[in-house]
C-alpha cells in the first residue's frame, strides 16, 4: 500500500475536503468522461446534449448548503481547482455563471446550468456506495439523460466512480503500479519493516516517495505544503469579524493571538497558556477554513487545523526545532495517515469525527513525536494515544456549517496530540493497545454509529443546540 503525502496534504478550499473539494474534482472528472464519451453516448452524438443537472445525496444533500456543496459543483462545472482556484474571486465568478446559466466547457458545446434548478438535494435515502453521493446528468432537449456518472467524495478531497467503488467492496480494486521499497500495509508492518531495515519511520517514508520524484522535489513539495498551512494560519490570525453561513459566529483567533502576545512579555505566565498558542492556531486554520478559504487537507478540511498548529507548537516552543524537522514530521504524519485511511476512514460522513479529527490528532501527535527524535515504538505509541482518546466522536455539524463544533474541536485535537507526544517520549514505546487495533475499533464504531451523527447534521449539537 502506498499513499503519497502529496495525496493526503493537498492544497485547496474551505469549509470541506469532503463536500467542497471533492465535488469540485467530480465536476471536472465527470466533464472530462463527457469528452471521452463522444458518439458512445448511448448512441448520442456530443451535439445532441444541451444542459446538465446534478442530484445531491445523502450527507452531500442533508449538509450541502453549508459546506458550499452547490456553489464546490458550480465552481468545477466552470473549469476551476481546488489547488489554483482564487478564493477572493468565488462570489464574482458564481455570479457570472448565475446570470449565464451556461457553461461552456473545453471541447464540448455550451451547454445549460442553472445553479438555481440543476443543482438538486435529494433528502431521500442515500446511494448506497456511499454517504457523500452524486450524480452528474447529460441530458438532451427533450430532458432525457443521455450520459450519467455517479461519483463519491469519500472523504480528504478523494472521489471514486461507482464503478470504483464497486471494484472496492468486492475487493478488485486495481493496484496502483508503484513498486516502493517498503509498503507497509498498517502499524504492526510499519514497525516490523523499520526493525528490519535499520530505519526510521520518516527514513521509510522518504524511500518510498523518492520513487516517484527526487530528494530535491520532495523536500520543495514538503516546504510548500507548509507554506500553505502557515500562511493559511497567518490570514486567521489577523482577520477579525463574522463568519459565513447564518449562524453569526465570530473569528476569534486574531483576538485571542493579539492577547497573547500582549502578554509575553510579562515575567510570570501561566504554564498552561501554551495550550492557548496551540488553541489559537487550530482556530486560526479553522475560521479561514469555514470561511471558504485556501487550506490544506490534513487529513481532510473539517479537521485541518490539528496539524499546522502542532507544527507551530513545534517551531515555536521546542527548542532546536528546523525545517528539517518539519519535513519529517510530514512525512510521519502522513504514514499514519495513510494507514488510517487504508485500514477504516478519514470521513466524517463515514465513520464520525472520530475519523476526521481524531485521524489529524495521531497524525500530529506522530509527527511531534518524530520531530522530537522519538523511536519508532514511541511514534506508535503517540499516534495510538491521541486516536484512542477520540473514540466514538460524532460529526454533528449545527446548521451543516464546519464552525460549531468543529473550529473548537480542532483547537483539543491539537492539545490532545503534544499531550499523546509527550506521554509516548516519557515511556519506551511499550503499551497496552496496538494502533491497529485502535484503527479497527474506529471503524467498527463508525459502522455501528446511527447515520445521524454522521455529517447529516440530523443528530446531535446539530438538532440540541437550537434549545439551549
Amino acid at each position: 500500500m502506498f499513499l503519497s503525502v502529496f495525496e493526503l496534504f493537498k492544497i485547496g478550499i474551505g469549509p470541506s475536503s469532503s463536500h467542497t473539494v471533492g465535488p469540485m474534482v467530480a465536476a471536472a472528472r465527470f466533464l472530462d468522461a463527457l469528452r471521452r464519451s463522444g458518439s458512445d453516448t448511448r448512441g448520442a452524438d456530443a451535439d445532441d446534449i444541451v444542459r446538465v443537472t446534478v442530484t445531491l445525496h445523502g450527507s452531500l444533500a442533508f449538509t450541502g448548503k453549508g459546506h458550499g456543496t452547490d456553489k464546490a459543483i458550480c465552481l468545477g462545472l466552470i473549469g476551476e481547482a481546488p489547488d489554483t482556484l482564487d478564493p477572493d474571486r468565488v462570489d464574482s465568478l458564481l455570479a457570472d455563471l448565475a446570470a449565464a446559466r451556461t457553461i461552456r466547457p473545453a471541447g464540448l458545446p455550451a451547454l445549460a446550468f442553472d445553479p438555481e434548478t440543476d443543482v438538486i438535494f435529494d433528502y431521500g435515502p442515500p446511494l448506497p456506495g456511499h454517504a457523500n453521493g452524486m450524480r452528474f446528468s447529460a441530458l438532451d432537449a427533450e430532458g432525457a439523460a443521455r450520459f450519467a456518472t455517479v461519483y463519491y467524495s469519500i472523504g480528504g478531497g478523494f472521489v471514486k466512480t461507482e464503478q470504483e467503488m464497486d471494484l472496492i467492496r468486492a475487493d478488485d480494486a486495481p493496484v496502483r503500479k508503484v513498486e516502493v521499497p517498503h509498503p507497509f500495509v498498517d502499524a504492526a508492518e510499519m514497525l516490523r519493516m523499520g526493525r528490519e531495515a535499520g530505519l526510521s519511520i520518516a527514513a521509510m517514508k522518504r524511500a518510498n516517495e523518492t520513487v516517484l520524484r527526487s530528494e530535491a522535489e520532495l523536500d520543495a513539495g514538503l516546504d510548500r505544503i507548509w507554506a500553505a498551512m502557515n500562511g493559511c494560519m497567518q490570514r486567521g490570525l489577523t482577520v477579525t469579524g463574522q463568519l459565513p453561513g447564518g449562524l453569526k459566529v465570530k473569528r476569534r483567533a486574531a483576538c485571542i493571538y493579539a492577547k497573547l502576545k500582549g502578554e509575553s512579555g510579562l515575567n510570570r505566565p501561566f504554564e498552561h497558556t501554551v495550550m492557548d498558542w496551540l488553541s489559537v492556531y487550530a482556530m486560526a486554520v479553522n475560521e479561514e477554513n469555514a470561511a471558504g478559504g485556501r487550506v490544506v487537507t490534513a487529513p481532510t478540511n473539517g479537521a485541518a487545523g490539528v496539524v499546522p498548529a502542532v507544527i507551530r507548537y513545534y517551531l515555536d516552543h521546542c527548542p532546536d526545532a528546523d525545517a528539517a524537522g518539519i519535513r519529517t514530521f510530514l512525512l510521519v504524519a502522513s504514514a499514519i495517515g495513510g494507514i488510517i485511511k487504508h485500514n477504516a476512514s478519514i470521513s466524517g460522513a463515514e465513520v464520525g469525527c472520530q475519523g476526521e479529527v481524531g485521524s489529524a490528532s495521531a497524525m500530529a501527535a506522530a509527527g511531534l513525536c518524530a520531530a522530537l527524535g522519538g523511536t519508532n515504538m514511541q511514534i506508535e505509541n503517540a499516534a495510538e494515544i491521541a486516536l484512542e482518546h477520540h473514540l466514538g466522536m460524532t460529526c454533528d455539524p449545527v446548521g451543516g456549517l464546519v464552525q460549531v463544533p468543529c473550529i473548537e474541536r480542532n483547537a483539543l485535537g491539537s492539545v490532545k496530540a503534544v499531550t499523546a507526544a509527550s506521554l509516548a517520549l516519557r515511556g519506551d514505546g511499550e503499551h497496552f493497545v496496538p494502533l491497529d487495533t485502535c484503527i479497527e475499533t474506529m471503524r467498527q464504531t463508525g459502522l455501528d454509529m446511527m447515520e445521524k451523527y454522521k455529517e447529516t447534521s440530523q443528530g446531535g449539537l446539530a438538532v440540541n443546540v437550537v434549545e439551549c
